[in-house]
Order: structure tokens, then C-alpha cells, then sequence
């Protein structure tokens, strides 16, 4: 595999969601000591799903700085808050319900608004005001969260989709023809690459034939685009994850 990304494996899902609650809480508290708040972007999918449930209980849910934390999102689908297929409604059930963070630090995406193209603009002046970032300037995220999809795809940024060519806008409007729910909002590449620390969390044997694509580099995937242009890059994956990665790889 390419040199660009750090690599941890693990025997199955619960190890990699307790080894991901670890990462979130150790960047927290680093974060919160060097600057006085935490920020995190949010990944939807089963997997980060199960990490979210693991901090949400002792002792992680005790050790989060969550008054000093500030979550958002990396993609959201084009539905209503409370739609079984929205990323927020399953943060919310999972993690937010269950720990005390201020509901003013939780900045969701709006889905369910009638113009895509409105709530991403929208989105992208919450990043500028909270980040209090400049005309031109990227926020810098403490962590961002991210899933891998079987095609390689990672937050909303599907393969040929004109948002992965996004060098100026924050947040884009997709349209992934082939998802349950087409109609998509993203973070793009330079704000995911502005990032501080990226890390993806990926699980199971269907996952494998793509995790191998992406980090041996010979497939220009999304997912593979992601490299923090002043920061670091983790991949947590399950044994069956990283199954189909060579010897030395792993």
C-alpha cells in the first residue's frame, strides 16, 4: 500500500468501534487542551454507527469534552430530519440523545430543503461563521469521520461525479443516480483535505475488494483522493476489511 495513510487493524466490528471511541476521545481531549474546542464531522453508515453507540457509553461518554465539542456532518441524504434515512437521525438516536452536548454545538445539514443548492450554500456560511474562516480560507477540522462505499465512494463524493472536481465551493449538491436517496449534500475534497486528521472506518468481506483498490492507489477512487494536505490519515478496518490487503500492507 501507498505511504500516504496509516493503517490499523482489528478482529471484528466491536474491536474497530472501540478502537475508533478511542481515537474520537484521545482527539477531543488534545484538541480541547490546545485550543479550547473539538470539532468533528460526522459519517453516516452502520459502521461509524456502531462507533457512536461504543462512545455513547462509559467510559468514553465520560471522558468526551462534550461541552467544548462541535459536530457536523460530511454528507446528508435529501431527506427530512426524522426520515429513516437520514445521517442525522441515526447520529442523533445513536450518540446525541445519550450524552450531554449542547444542542446549539450540533449543526446538521439541511436535507429536507426544497433547493439543494440553497442548504449547501447555507451549510457552507455555518462552517465560515463557526470556524470564523475568511473569504478563501478552509475550515480546519480537528477529526473528520468517514465511510467507504463498495464503489469507492467516501461521504457523497460518488465516482464521476462533477463534486469530486470542487476546488472552490465547501459543500456541494449531488445527485448519485444509483443511491436509495439520489439527491445528496457533501463536504468536498478541499475542505476534507484541510483537515487536521481524517479517518475512515470500514467493516466486513464485501468491503475488502475496494479497501484494496483504494490504498494500493491503482484505482483513482474517491476515497483515495483523501489526503490531508497538512495532517493525518488513519484507516481503521476489521480483519475482513483488510482481507484482501497484501502481507505487507497489513
Amino acid at each position: 500500500m501507498g505511504s500516504f495513510a496509516d493503517l490499523t487493524i482489528v478482529g471484528d466490528p466491536a474491536a474497530l468501534a472501540e478502537t475508533a471511541a478511542h481515537a474520537i476521545v484521545d482527539a477531543a481531549t488534545q484538541a480541547v487542551a490546545a485550543r479550547g474546542r473539538f470539532t468533528i464531522a460526522l459519517a453516516g453508515g452502520a459502521t461509524p454507527r456502531a462507533t457512536y453507540g461504543r462512545l455513547a457509553l462509559p467510559p468514553f461518554r465520560d471522558r468526551m469534552p462534550w461541552e467544548r465539542t462541535w459536530i457536523f456532518f460530511g454528507d446528508e441524504r435529501g431527506v427530512s430530519p426524522d426520515h429513516p434515512e437520514s445521517n442525522y437521525r441515526m447520529v442523533r438516536e445513536a450518540l446525541l440523545e445519550k450524552v450531554p452536548i449542547p444542542p446549539a454545538h450540533v449543526l446538521r445539514i439541511r436535507g429536507e430543503a426544497e433547493d439543494p443548492e440553497v442548504a449547501a450554500a447555507a451549510y457552507a456560511r455555518t462552517l465560515a461563521e463557526v470556524f470564523e474562516t475568511r473569504r478563501g480560507e478552509l475550515p480546519r477540522f480537528d477529526l473528520i469521520l468517514l465511510g467507504l462505499g463498495i464503489d469507492g465512494h467516501t461521504a457523497s463524493l460518488f465516482p464521476g461525479s462533477p463534486a469530486l472536481k470542487e476546488v472552490f465551493r465547501m459543500v456541494a449538491a449531488v445527485h448519485a443516480a444509483a443511491a436509495a436517496v439520489p439527491q445528496r449534500l457533501t463536504l468536498t475534497f478541499p475542505v476534507l483535505n484541510a483537515a487536521a486528521y481524517v479517518v475512515f472506518l470500514v467493516s466486513g468481506i464485501e468491503k475488502a475488494k475496494v479497501v484494496r483498490a483504494v490504498l494500493s492507489e491503482q484505482a483513482m477512487l474517491p476515497a483515495g483522493m483523501v489526503r490531508p494536505t497538512d495532517g493525518r490519515l488513519l484507516w481503521i478496518l476489521d480483519r475482513a476489511a483488510a482481507s484482501s490487503l497484501p502481507a505487507e500492507g497489513r
